[in-house]
């Protein structure tokens, strides 16, 4: 039996880990809570220059992959990113690789 040519690699998770990061407002937002861990949506939406329901809409998205999790604050709620991979993912890209 020759090896599995994917040595193992969940190819179904990446690609939908690839997939939620190819949207570029997404990524964004989770740049910023990468950056900014425990943003208020208010916060989060002047940061990255959109409405609050677009950044809603996104981090229901993201909460429902178990990316981010929300906490409320009062009557606000604040958000984090849990998903280990994602964060390593995020810390490569928001370390700003230039060649």
């Amino acid at each position: 039996m020759s090896a599995h040519p994917t040595g193992g690699v969940d190819i179904a998770a990446w690609a939908s880990r690839f997939d939620l990061l190819s949207d570029p407002h997404r990524l964004e937002i989770l740049l910023v809570l990468h950056r900014t861990p425990g943003i208020i949506v208010g916060d989060l939406a002047t940061e990255v220059g959109r409405t609050e329901t677009a950044v809603s809409q996104a981090l229901r998205v993201l909460r429902h992959q178990g990316w981010v999790t929300s906490t409320r604050q009062g009557r606000s709620v604040s958000y984090r990113l849990e998903d280990e991979t994602v964060h390593q993912l995020l810390h490569w890209i928001g370390a700003g690789h230039h060649h």
